[in-house]
């Protein structure tokens, strides 16, 4: 007997509660609770723990292990997890997650839910956008050292590029789960939700209308610095260990962001702030096009990055009506993501192919043309004779007189034979007989398109548009259409 005595003394763990001496833990203490959980009485150290668990001078972060640990093992998913959330936010260390003892519950949901978003796992998404996201920070410097694009749309475009690359990277970041492990990224990339917007409208203004920045233009931020600060006061300035306990409380609640009003409010108002200024865009765009303000392969390139954008407009709008209306919206959030990766790897590829796009209107002034660099001509005279000489060639169709020179054009403006020539290189990039062939031919298109009965001859056509003899006429047709007319009235009447 007393040999039995010594050793239990020495081990501290008596063999049941009737052999317990005045040297013995008392029955309710945390030696007793790790004895019964070490012989698998879950139960009895359940209750013991949770007792230990409202002395404040007891070992917190082990008894939450352990409670959660015997939940587990009782096959009590929903309690386990809700101990374990709560040790997590006492030591955060997601390891803990891969014990042999949850293995019981492995599989549940309930326990997925939290394993799946706590531990790190690199997959090929989170690999994607953390390519997209270093490419994409790789193109800002490009376009920030490339002294050909203009400062002002070099700008606009360099910080609309970056943000779309900081977005990326932040989701790279929450896709690998690497967000718990460094709390200060959480909601880092949510102040500029409502810049994407703006910043793109002014690109697009500064390079098809030569826009200068101005005071006023700092309106467009007034929505942002309001966002920004309402995050600084309640999320940005809390320290680590707090904004850790938010996220923790998240998967705890099983919060989604269809759960947070604060959250479908700011969806709500980003929806507002895309479609507003998408409208916006797309105006000043159509209103470029129209006038010819670039020449072909930058109108394609404007034309390309607001589709795009348009496209992640419809996506994102997508993904927060169905928030709104409680759905799940993982589907439409990973294509609007894909829309702005696609953004990102577009203009990096415009920037190593072809950089002389971004600067839009600005590249027609002095660098293609440096014997106008000391023009007297003024921007807003320029723009008013663009104007009118439009209208010279696209209503009064002046390019039908055979005669035409630069002499009569400059005569019909009412400016000097320099001015109008100016006016034709910057604002066309052509020189004044490529311009007059360009109203021609797309009017002899027009006319051999409308005549499938083939009642017109070609040499009708080539004086009806001003030509003198056919001879110029298929040469300057067959260059803008690599067909001749012949050839290209036949392709007509297929159709």
């Amino acid at each position: 007997m007393s040999c039995t005595l010594c050793m239990a003394n020495s081990s501290r763990i008596p063999e049941s509660p009737e052999n317990i001496s005045f040297n013995f833990p008392a029955q309710d203490s945390l030696d007793w609770a790790d004895y019964y959980y070490n012989i698998h009485r879950y139960n009895r150290a359940l209750t013991l723990y949770e007792k230990n668990l409202e002395n404040t001078s007891a070992d917190k972060i082990h008894i939450l292990k352990r409670i959660a640990l015997s939940e587990a093992a009782l096959e009590h998913p929903e309690a386990s997890t809700q101990f374990l959330n709560e040790y997590l936010q006492e030591e955060f260390n997601p390891n803990f997650l891969l014990n042999e003892g949850f293995d019981p519950i492995r599989t549940t949901s309930e326990f997925k839910a939290i394993s799946d978003r706590v531990i790190p796992r690199v997959t090929i998404w989170s690999l994607i956008y953390l390519f997209v996201a270093i490419v994409g920070f790789y193109v800002v410097i490009i376009i920030c050292f490339n002294k050909q694009i203009h400062r002002t749309p070099r700008f606009l475009i360099a910080v609309f590029i970056f943000l779309h690359s900081f977005f990326i990277l932040h989701i790279a970041i929450n896709s690998a789960s690497y967000n718990l492990q460094y709390p200060h990224t959480y909601l880092m990339t949510t102040w500029a939700s409502f810049l994407y917007g703006p910043l793109l409208y002014l690109y697009f203004k500064s390079t098809l209308q030569k826009y200068q920045l101005k005071l006023r233009d700092l309106l467009h931020l007034t929505p942002t610095l309001i966002l920004l600060g309402f995050l600084t006061i309640n999320i940005y300035l809390n320290s680590h260990d707090t904004k850790l306990e938010l996220m923790l409380q998240r998967i705890q609640n099983g919060l989604n962001p269809q759960d947070s009003n604060r959250l479908i409010l700011l969806v709500v108002l980003k929806i507002i702030s895309l479609t507003v200024y998408g409208y916006f865009i797309g105006r000043v765009y159509r209103k470029g096009r129209k006038e010819k303000l670039l020449q072909q392969k930058k109108l394609i390139w404007q034309k390309n990055v607001y589709h795009i954008h348009i496209l992640y407009v419809i996506t994102y709008t997508g993904y927060g009506i169905l928030i709104s209306n409680q759905f799940n919206s993982g589907a439409l959030f990973d294509i609007s993501v894909a829309t702005m990766a696609m953004m990102v790897l577009y203009v990096g590829y415009s920037a190593n192919i072809q950089p002389d796009v971004f600067s839009g209107a600005y590249a027609y002034t002095n660098r293609l043309f440096p014997k106008y660099q000391k023009s007297g001509l003024t921007p807003s005279l320029s723009l008013e004779l663009k104007q009118n000489l439009l209208i010279l060639f696209g209503e009064e169709k002046i390019y039908k007189e055979n005669n035409i020179n630069l002499d009569m054009v400059a005569q019909r403006l009412n400016t000097t034979r320099h001015n109008t020539s100016q006016i034709i290189n910057e604002h066309f990039e052509v020189s004044f007989h490529e311009f007059v062939n360009m109203y021609r031919i797309q009017e002899a298109k027009q006319l051999l398109l409308e005549d499938k009965a083939r009642r017109l001859n070609i040499i009708n056509v080539a004086y009806e548009v001003g030509y003198n003899n056919k001879v110029t006429f298929n040469k300057a047709f067959k260059k803008d259409t690599q067909l001749t007319p012949s050839q290209y009235q036949k392709s007509v009447m297929r159709y």
